[in-house]
């Protein structure tokens, strides 16, 4: 410290700069701070749009191109993440309607989950936070197995099951069921898929043969004397059910009967129907005509075309009105004869 002028011990005086032939010196100037730059303005934005972001914003605005690719790849990865939960629950929920050992499989992850979301919410309202809750359940779960990689049997049943066990399983399920006398049917389960196996046309021969009873139908073979030792067949099966129930495609009769047939719906009797004048409007058709004509000699048979009792029950489940079936007006059809296999396939008597 310098003494002042006063001659005591005081605030020092700044010394004074001389300059060599002794004048004083002018002091310097003080030094001033350089003016901030201001922040650079993103340059994909517009010129209009750039000039009225202001600085302060200028490197947030800098930042939006990198947060929305961080955005698009996160809803991505959402969506990708949504539809592949959706299809491994939609498979679950398929197997689970079918298989015992799966719907248990589908329980216990359902309870998992509810368990492990019900730990979150408990973790989270003590105080820890989200993530780190999250992660401790994560950590709890039991480790995946990699995919392609053979499942360990377990007490549960959890190895997929065989064909054969799981007919047997099916088996054991339905005669579970005929031994509950709370389990009811409304109809028979076969009924749904009959539907999708036959034709429009099909469904028409259906309902004619409900409404209108069992229908004529005529065989021609060969007469005469050379007839009564080999009589042979000329047409077989010819009737008036395509005029009759107003078919698209009367020319297909033969393949419609046979396919009913098949489904167990229609069968075809060797007996004649009581009414024989209906078979008199059949033999005048042109086909018969055509097929009496063809050979010198001969002979029709009457056979009949009548519903199997099963082709009843679907036709007035599927096709009649609940006014009509509450009348119960329906003509009655005879029941195919029950005679072994054997007899089935032996030709039928002339």
């Amino acid at each position: 410290m310098s003494r002042g002028t006063s001659g005591g011990w005081g605030t020092p005086r700044q010394q004074q700069v001389v300059r060599e032939d002794g004048t004083p010196a002018l002091p310097a100037p003080p030094r001033s701070r350089r003016p901030r730059l201001p922040a650079r303005v993103p340059s994909f934005l517009p010129a209009v749009v750039a000039d009225r972001v202001p600085a302060s914003l200028a490197p947030a605005v800098d930042a939006l191109p990198g947060l929305a690719r961080i955005a698009a790849t996160t809803a991505y990865h959402t969506a990708e993440w949504g539809v592949t939960a959706y299809a491994r629950t939609g498979r679950k929920i398929v197997r689970a309607m079918v298989d015992p050992d799966a719907a248990a499989e589908l329980t216990r992850d359902l309870n998992d989950a509810a368990t492990m979301v019900s730990g979150i919410a408990r973790a989270v309202s003590a105080g820890t936070p989200l993530p780190q809750a999250v992660a401790q359940a994560h950590a709890r779960l039991p480790a995946e197995a990699p995919r392609g990689a053979p499942v360990p049997e377990t007490h549960h049943g959890s190895r997929r099951l065989s064909e054969e066990q799981r007919l047997r399983a099916k088996g054991a399920k339905l005669l579970e069921q005929s031994r509950d006398v709370w389990h009811t049917e409304g109809s028979h389960p076969a009924y749904e898929r009959i539907l999708a196996d036959i034709a429009p046309d099909e469904a028409r021969i259906l309902v004619l043969l409900l409404k209108d009873g069992p229908q004529p139908s005529v065989d021609v073979r060969t007469g005469g004397p050379v007839g009564m030792v080999n009589s042979q067949l000329v047409a077989r099966g010819l009737n008036m059910i395509g005029a009759r129930a107003g078919l698209r495609y009367v020319e297909l009769v033969p393949q419609y009967l046979n396919n009913l047939s098949r489904l167990g719906l229609v069968w075809q009797s060797s007996e004649s129907l009581d009414d024989l004048l209906r078979y008199q409007v059949v033999e005048a058709q042109p086909d018969v005509l055509s097929a009496t004509h063809s050979v010198k000699f001969a002979r029709i048979l009457r056979r009949s075309i009548h519903l199997t009792p099963f082709g009843v029950d679907f036709a007035r489940m599927c096709f009649a009105t609940e006014a009509e079936v509450a009348s119960a007006a329906f003509p009655v059809h005879q029941a195919p004869p029950t005679a072994p296999s054997s007899e089935k396939l032996a030709p039928r008597p002339e």
